[in-house]
């Protein structure tokens, strides 16, 4: 019975789901650190679009990316749904906790490995290397994203759309 349970640890993992203009997306829940209703952040000057200011969480600062401006769009327009999801992301030596602004959290996931399809070669507003792969759920597709990538503190700067350069 041991075996048959880690055997199902193995080929499924869990995901938090979110929307962002009506596309669905995914995270692995291993980074997700906790959900927070909207709350006001401060402005931080000099910061690419994509930055769209700094919490305070019980005594650290912690940077708000917007990832509708950080996939090439608008600005999210926040609504009463507005959630800040905390993230803990690698950064070279260690975790660095960002918030990513999300119009709503959905649910979290139990994915299999197998319903995992890989990333599209053309059709999607992202970049490729954004995105690890993509579900179908019963009539919508989720985008799974690579956060190494959507979250690189460098790249946070350049655009993310797919323009054909």
């Amino acid at each position: 019975m041991n075996e048959v349970a880690l055997e199902t640890e193995k080929s499924t993992q869990q995901y938090l789901t979110f929307t962002l203009t009506g596309e669905h997306y995914a995270v692995d829940s291993l980074n997700v650190r906790e959900i927070l209703e909207y709350t006001r952040f401060t402005p931080v000057p000099r910061m690419p679009a994509a930055v769209r200011g700094a919490i305070n969480l019980r005594g650290s600062v912690v940077p708000v990316i917007d990832l509708q401006a950080r996939f090439g769009g608008p600005r999210t327009e926040l609504n009463k749904r507005t959630c800040i999801v905390i993230l803990d992301v690698p950064d070279e030596d260690r975790q660095q906790s960002l918030g990513v602004l999300v119009d709503a959290v959905n649910a979290v996931r139990e994915i299999e490995k197998t319903e995992i399809q890989p990333a599209p070669a053309f059709g999607s507003h992202l970049r490729s290397e954004f995105i690890t792969g993509v579900i179908r759920l019963g009539d919508r597709f989720i985008t799974l994203l690579a956060l190494d990538q959507v979250l690189d503190l460098e790249a946070l700067g350049k655009p993310a759309t797919c323009d054909g350069g």
